[in-house]
């Protein structure tokens, strides 16, 4: 039966290569002088640093711009509590999502089920598999997800035949 995955993955490589243009900048532009500023990558957790609120809002800015250049959805990004850090610098810890959370993938499961499209899904871990007889079922489905759930940045992908 022709099946698709509906998922919530961000390219990491692009990840990666944003977080190097970022720090390029950082380092490089006349504001950010003589200050820590910076951003560091651990397993998708992204940690940002800087000497106040102000630097550490121009470092987002300039992370949300290199995202935006690399075509990198900015709803990827989960933003944690600023914390104080020795003396008066800041770090914010930023999440990047992995997997369709449960209440959203429940969401997609029951909007597929009130279509009342020819298709069957169900949860498999942090994705959502949708089975149907037809491609053009699967189709129909990819169209109504991509219009009805827009607060997560979704991919389909595993299409099988």
């Amino acid at each position: 039966m022709p099946s698709f995955d509906v998922m919530c993955e961000a390219d990491t490589v692009e990840i990666r290569n944003a977080l190097d243009q970022a720090n390029k900048e950082i380092t490089n532009r006349f504001d950010f002088k003589g200050s820590d500023a910076r951003i560091e990558l651990a397993d998708k957790v992204l940690t940002a640093y800087a000497d106040d609120d102000f630097k550490l809002g121009q470092v987002k800015d300039v992370l949300l711009a290199k995202f935006a250049k690399r075509s990198i959805d900015v709803r990827f990004l989960d933003y944690g509590k600023i914390d104080k850090i020795s003396g008066d610098k800041l770090k914010q810890t930023i999440t990047v999502r992995h997997g369709v959370p449960t209440d959203a993938s429940k969401k997609v499961v029951k909007l597929l089920k009130d279509a009342k499209l020819k298709v069957q899904s169900s949860i498999q871990g942090d994705a959502v598999r949708v089975t149907g007889a037809k491609r053009d079922d699967l189709q129909a489905a990819i169209a109504l997800i991509k219009k009805d759930v827009d607060d997560l940045p979704l991919t389909f992908g595993n299409f099988r035949d």
